[in-house]
């Protein structure tokens, strides 16, 4: 159904074109996000995805031959709990699954703790996933806020 694929450093204009959708749909929570003069989103700074032996993972989610998003994230060391820094699905995939069957599967490809955290008041991204974390630990996973009113997200994959 949906793939992940491990972004190439030569494949970073593909994500880039990909966040800046991502960019365009988090402005609604974060209003001060500008565009810059050229008409785009300012770019995220990739740098740590292309080191092998960075803990930090880019991953494209696709379906069939289409990218449908990406997600961003920090492999737990040690003790350290995985962290999703960044996580999408183009808008007319939502819906079908495609985002919690990726979300699922990358918390297998990187067993132990997890710390999922959502901005305040980005209801949506809180409802999946709390939903996807939910069905993946069968409501083994601890939820609270932290000072910032974030929603905070931590389990184990490990099961």
């Amino acid at each position: 159904m949906i793939e992940l694929i491990k972004v190439k450093n030569e494949e970073e204009s593909i994500l880039h074109n990909l966040m800046q959708f991502y960019i365009y749909e988090f402005t609604q929570y974060q209003k001060m996000i500008t565009l810059e003069n050229d008409g785009r989103y300012k770019p995220f700074d990739l740098e740590k995805y292309w080191d092998p032996a960075s803990p930090f993972h880019a991953f494209f989610i696709k379906y069939k031959e289409e990218y449908v998003g990406f997600a961003l994230i920090e492999e737990g060391l040690d003790e350290s709990p995985s962290y999703v820094e960044e996580f999408f699905v183009v808008r007319k995939y939502h819906g079908k699954g495609f985002g919690r069957l990726a979300a699922q599967r990358l918390f297998s490809m990187f067993e132990g703790k997890w710390k999922v955290v959502q901005i305040q008041n980005n209801y949506p991204a809180q409802a999946f996933w709390r939903k996807t974390i939910q069905e993946f630990t069968s409501d083994s996973y601890k939820e609270s806020y932290d000072d910032h009113r974030r929603s905070v997200q931590e389990f184990d994959s490990r099961r």
